[in-house]
């Protein structure tokens, strides 16, 4: 069974190499345009483009998928199904119908919660207790398809998005396998996802930074972790804006206003939250690196 590959991050890389691993014939792979990365804005290929160059896949990264053009590029390369993880567009009917056997995707949620460009982050952010990955048929509404199959995990104790990131990308690869050859021998499943039970996982944005202490506690700390490793977490306190990136929470009752400095010394740097206090580990002053906040307070004291 011939496989058209399209994704671009990571995330997608890991899917891409099991199916090499497993033996799947990957006629070629789509993936985003180069662009540029890192403070000096150096022009990188996307993980999915190195790691298809270096197997010697033929790889495509068309701007435009609605002109004709992908579409046309796509019969030649014939798949019988096209399998997307983290593409980052949205396929039009034109190329959905395609492949004989399909479109699959891989999606790094529990559908029909989550849908969306950050599914992983949007878990974590609100405090889920469980995620995982799932495989659908697509459709042309983003994340709407019939699933097939579904691999749970439960999201571990401070857990950040980017170490959640690290354990469903194999899950995912996993996933994407045994459904292939589900498909390949006619016997894979397809369940309607009930659309009233949809939960959406839009973009990150760097407004999102700004830490709100009026919030819970816990919610405080599963923003912080659900914001690493980008936009992260960021709070003035005692004047200073930092990027915040371990804390914990207490449900005790604080008589002070959300955001008050409570105390500073070797346990962090405590804060009262809407519900509780939240207590600040690690952190990175303007200027400075990442280090725990009791490091930082040796030569900065933050008087409460």
């Amino acid at each position: 069974m011939r496989v058209l590959f399209m994704g671009t991050p990571d995330f997608a890389a890991c899917s891409l190499k099991g199916l090499l691993d497993a033996g799947w014939e990957v006629a070629g792979v789509f993936t985003q345009p180069d662009r540029p990365v890192g403070r000096k804005q150096t022009v990188e290929p996307t993980p999915v483009k190195k790691l298809a160059l270096e197997h010697g896949l033929p790889v495509y990264q068309p701007t435009r998928l609605r002109d004709g053009t992908a579409a046309e590029l796509i019969r030649g390369i014939a798949p019988d199904v096209i399998a997307v993880v983290a593409y980052g567009r949205l396929l039009p009917k034109e190329i959905l119908d395609i492949p004989p056997r399909g479109c699959v995707n891989i999606h790094g949620s529990l559908l029909p919660k989550y849908r969306g460009a950050a599914p992983i982050q949007w878990a974590v952010i609100n405090g889920e207790a469980r995620t995982g990955v799932t495989a659908q048929y697509m459709a042309e509404a983003m994340d709407a398809g019939d699933i097939i199959d579904t691999r749970e995990t439960a999201i571990l104790p401070g857990e950040t998005a980017g170490e959640l990131f690290e354990r469903l990308a194999p899950m995912g690869a996993e996933l994407l396998c045994d459904v292939l050859s589900h498909i390949a021998d006619g016997t894979a499943g397809r369940t309607p996802q009930n659309d009233a039970e949809a939960t959406t996982a839009p973009p990150l944005t760097r407004e999102m930074a700004e830490l709100d202490f009026s919030l819970p506690g816990r919610l405080v700390v599963s923003r912080i972790a659900g914001l690493d490793p980008w936009p992260v977490a960021a709070a003035q306190i005692g004047g200073t804006r930092f990027k915040i990136y371990k804390a914990y929470y207490t449900t005790k009752e604080i008589d002070a206003p959300p955001g008050t400095v409570l105390s500073a010394g070797k346990a962090g740097i405590e804060i009262a939250a809407g519900d509780g206090s939240v207590t600040v580990t690690e952190l990175q002053a303007p200027g400075g690196r990442r280090m725990p906040a009791a490091d930082y307070l040796r030569g900065h004291p933050i008087c409460p």
